[in-house]
């Protein structure tokens, strides 16, 4: 356990040194996320009546999506681990006295972790300063509040543990390109990025939350605001440790028989 975590914390350094990265992903959130305050507010005031999340969840829905969006945005991939496939690079890794999964899993998290960190600290600010009911406030209670870090980590858990499904699906194509292509939008939309899950059609909205999608930032983003509370916000925490659970051991059996079929040439 130790060299996975000396993994993590020299990926977590490396990345913490992009500042000039963090401050330009900082004004896109800002506006971005003040586009779509805007834009529900305008709905909001037409027909309230007819939303299907109350305005203060929706408010913390939207500027913790912006705060903590490395967290679980799919598209934020590690271009260097699926090109060492590719490239044969991956060679080097297998050198080395570690599980390449283990150690990618690492790093992979720490990417995600180093970017949510440069970031999530100001567009919280932001939010806090913006007038009720759009801003964001702390309106859940301790419990709840405890259930929210918990599903946070969960879901990091989730989106990495799907991150290295993928990688471990490039041992066996040419390119990745393909499957990020698919599997991007695809997480968007029945993850939430798109718009909440909420406003999705009742059959669509259960079915996205039955999937691995629906555990990564619907469950905390909604828990926080307290629009997904009591019994079913814990089922929601029990699909995400299953999901968690079920993809890691797909991603590892995956990159093991990939490893068993790779043959790298070279001199």
């Amino acid at each position: 356990m130790k060299k996975y975590l000396s993994f993590f914390k020299m990926r977590l350094i490396a990345s913490l040194q992009y500042r000039a990265a963090a401050l330009a992903g900082l004004s896109t959130q800002f506006v971005w996320g003040g586009m779509e305050v805007l834009l529900y507010r305008a709905l909001w005031s037409a027909h309230p009546e007819r939303f299907p999340m109350g305005a203060e969840a929706l408010a913390a829905y939207i500027w913790l999506q912006q705060a903590f969006l490395t967290f679980f945005a799919l598209w934020q991939w590690d271009r260097e681990l699926a090109e060492s496939v590719r490239n044969g690079t991956v060679a080097y890794e297998l050198t080395r006295p570690t599980d390449l999964y283990g150690m990618w899993f690492a790093k992979s998290l720490a990417q995600r972790v180093s970017r949510g960190l440069l970031r999530c600290a100001p567009v919280i600010l932001l939010g806090a300063l913006i007038p009720a009911p759009w801003g964001l406030r702390l309106r859940v209670s301790p419990a709840a509040f405890g259930l929210f870090l918990l599903s946070t980590a969960l879901m990091l858990l989730v989106v990495c543990s799907m991150s290295m499904l993928t990688y471990a699906l490039c041992f066996f194509v040419t390119d990745h390109r393909g499957i990020v292509t698919v599997l991007t939008p695809l997480a968007d939309f029945l993850g939430g990025a798109i718009v909440p899950l909420p406003f999705l059609p009742e059959g669509l909205r259960r079915f996205a939350e039955l999937t691995p999608f629906g555990a990564m930032q619907n469950v905390p983003l909604r828990v926080f605001g307290g629009d997904l509370a009591g019994a079913a916000a814990l089922r929601a925490v029990g699909l995400q440790v299953f999901w968690a659970a079920a993809m890691t051991a797909a991603g590892y059996a995956l990159m093991r028989a990939g490893l068993r079929r790779t043959v790298i040439a070279g001199g």
